[in-house]
């Protein structure tokens, strides 16, 4: 069977929301184009916004410690600056990131920890630079069957929105990506580096449809696989348009 590239996702907001794309245009050394591009830092955060430069993910509000805002779904409007956020029990906010943010940090206060040192107090980016959790700008790969190989040690079906990823692959070995280190991905116009193996929080832990705690797939993947490992993270060294459907070659 054919690898091919099956979904395309970006997180513009580390941690709040996620995006499918129909198609996307690599560039060479960046990750994945306004993916994570803004991260929320919470009021015990280290992130300086008058030096602005990419920090650990500990300085920001994500799932590992919110699990609600796995819920949220995002919109990226890109020519009109303006971002739109919906979560079930919350509706929508749009507001611009670069501008006024106040009508977000009202928003998603009812799902923000109760703990004052660890509630959302700004949204902040580094010019140039995505907030990924690695600390080199990252692109993600994920494999289809490993997702459904631990799914069926779990006993669910597990949505591929807990893992946060930006490309999954169909048509693959379950677990076969934890021997690209060091091998280059051909996808579609771009070309890829496998660079490390990723390993996981308690984010993955809670449902994307619901926000609450239902699996416990850190246990399953030390049971089952090296530690809490699950998909590469790989670097960009050729650029071009990606889109799903698109053939997958491990060179």
């Amino acid at each position: 069977m054919t690898a091919t590239l099956a979904h395309i996702l970006r997180h513009p907001i580390k941690g709040h929301g996620r995006e499918e794309l129909a198609s996307v245009r690599l560039v060479p050394g960046e990750a994945l184009p306004w993916d994570r591009t803004w991260a929320v830092a919470h009021q015990a955060s280290h992130f300086d916004p008058e030096f602005p430069a990419w920090a650990p993910c500990g300085n920001f509000q994500r799932g590992a410690r919110t699990p609600a805002v796995m819920v949220i779904v995002a919109r990226w409007d890109e020519e009109a600056g303006l971002m739109t956020l919906a979560h079930p029990d919350l509706g929508e906010v749009s507001f611009d990131p670069e501008g006024d943010t106040a009508p977000f940090l009202d928003w998603v206060a009812p799902i923000s920890p109760s703990d004052a040192r660890f509630a959302p107090a700004r949204v902040v980016r580094a010019p140039g630079r995505a907030m990924t959790d690695s600390d080199w700008p990252s692109v993600s790969v994920l494999n289809l069957a490993s997702l459904a190989d631990l799914g069926r040690q779990l006993g669910a079906d597990l949505s591929i929105h807990r893992w946060r990823g930006n490309l999954w692959l169909d048509g693959l070995a379950p677990w076969e990506e934890e021997g690209w280190v060091g091998k280059e991905l051909r996808i579609g116009e771009a070309l890829l580096k496998v660079r490390e193996r990723i390993g996981r929080c308690k984010a993955t832990s809670a449902n994307p449809d619901t926000g609450e705690i239902d699996v416990d797939t850190l246990r399953a993947l030390r049971e089952s696989r090296d530690g809490q490992i699950f998909g590469v993270y790989a670097e960009v060294i050729q650029g071009g348009e990606i889109r799903p459907a698109d053939r997958v070659e491990v060179l």
